[in-house]
């Protein structure tokens, strides 16, 4: 066992929480000591999200308190594959850097700041992500849900995200061993298991020569260790007839789409270079195919030239829509994209206000589609246990972190990661209240 104590600090996404497991891991392995609290440790590891202002943000403050404190940094992640000359300048204590694609490296960078050997870099210059299969994940939030990174990586050009300069071209991970790691997960006691990518409906067009998440989602089905599969990150245009016949036939995936739509106006659709389809038909086909699909999405609202007819054109769709769950988020202008550069910027007041009434929109019709749940007996994963009796779960309609939760009174003794029906008695805007079925 390595002396030294190696802490980690995760900003951002799932992705990025499946690479900070996968770095520990390896570190593990290697004879390091792990711990979770960054007080106890001598060098912490910073895994930076740069997706957004406010994400950078929170990374660049996650660096200065950890600086203050007299700790051996590496940084790992976006904020160095975006900024890697000005961020070595800025933080000058860093010890290392790390880029997106360059994970397997951290155990040199470890190895060199443990040892006072000087400033570690890797950092490619065109980031060209491979999954280090042979890397058993360290994993920081076991519980009845695990996260499952089937492919990074965009090929995409969406004008308003930095991604694929960050993350590089799309890389699939082979069904074999996604099938292997689902299985030791499912053998470890996780009940649900939740697939991402940057977008999981391309998976396998660079290792199968097409899209192949349908065939995936058939071969996880087989797995008796598992309940639940859950899929994150769709993308309408590739979310083809198999797939939804996938959906609709597995039993173990969970009705549940994830699609972000970004906007609903053609022209914005266009400018945003996202596929302009009809996206009210295609959720009407989803509805039609998948029986009890929820269904969850997001919008970009203030995106340059987006004008009131378009934003009203938006508003209108989602009111008639009622998504299951939706997220507004304000445009974010990033270097580095398309949208840049671009005339037309939407002034921040008017951003802020379109989000705001979008959102109160969606506040409404969650009420409206939670109270039609009322009497209603849905499957629902249990997820925590408090003193008072009360137990958190979630129903198939929820993903981890991003939804409501099921609160229930009982006096049955569950356990975390058990399947229940459970019928629901109340709600609120976003959470539903409910009692265990007995059998």
């Amino acid at each position: 066992m390595n002396k030294h104590k190696i802490g980690l600090i995760n900003h951002g996404c799932a992705k990025n929480l499946v690479d900070s497991e996968l770095m520990l891991g390896l570190l593990a392995k290697n004879g390091y000591d792990i711990t979770l609290n960054d007080d106890e440790a001598d060098v912490v590891i910073i895994n930076t999200c740069s997706f957004i202002h406010d994400a950078e943000r929170e990374s660049v403050q996650s660096i200065i308190e950890t600086a203050s404190k007299g700790k051996k940094i590496i940084i790992t992640g976006c904020l160095p594959q975006k900024y890697k000359e000005e961020l070595k300048q800025a933080v000058p204590e860093t010890a290392a850097m790390i880029g997106t694609s360059d994970i397997v490296k951290i155990l040199d960078a470890v190895n060199a700041t443990a040892q006072n050997s000087g400033y570690f870099s890797s950092v490619s210059d065109k980031p060209v992500y491979t999954y280090p299969e042979d890397v058993q994940r360290q994993q920081i939030t076991m519980g009845a849900s695990s996260y499952v990174k089937i492919a990074e990586g965009c090929n995409y050009q969406c004008g308003y995200c930095v991604i694929p300069k960050l993350r590089g071209p799309y890389r699939s991970r082979p069904i074999e061993n996604i099938v292997k790691e689902v299985k030791e997960l499912g053998q470890k006691g996780v009940s649900e298991i939740v697939l991402i990518a940057q977008d999981t409906t391309a998976y396998g067009i660079d290792i199968y020569q097409k899209p192949s998440l349908a065939k995936l989602l058939v071969e996880l089905n087989k797995i008796e260790e598992i309940n639940w599969i859950r899929v994150m990150y769709t993308y309408p245009s590739m979310f083809d007839d198999e797939l939804i016949e996938t959906f609709a036939v597995c039993d173990k995936v969970v009705k549940y789409v994830d699609i972000p739509l970004q906007h609903s106006h053609p022209r914005m659709l266009k400018a945003m270079r996202r596929p302009v389809m009809d996206y009210a038909q295609f959720i009407e086909k989803l509805r039609n195919k998948i029986n009890g699909v929820a269904i969850r999405t997001t919008f970009i609202v203030g995106y340059p030239g987006e004008t009131q007819e378009m934003f009203d054109h938006l508003y209108e769709f989602v009111k008639n829509t009622k998504f299951d769950k939706m997220g507004a988020f304000e445009f974010s202008k990033e270097k580095g994209t398309y949208a840049y550069t671009l005339p037309e910027q939407v002034p921040s007041k008017i951003k802020k206000q379109r989000k705001n009434k979008l959102m109160r929109l969606q506040k409404e019709i969650s009420l409206e589609v939670n109270t039609g749940f009322i009497n209603k007996q849905i499957p629902c994963i249990i997820e925590s246990l408090t003193d008072d009796g009360t137990v958190t779960a979630r129903s198939y309609r929820d993903a981890p972190e991003v939804d409501g939760l099921v609160y229930i009174k009982t006096g049955d003794l569950l356990v975390p990661g058990d399947i229940e029906t459970v019928k629901i008695t109340g709600c609120n805007d976003y959470d539903l209240f409910g009692t265990i079925v007995s059998e």
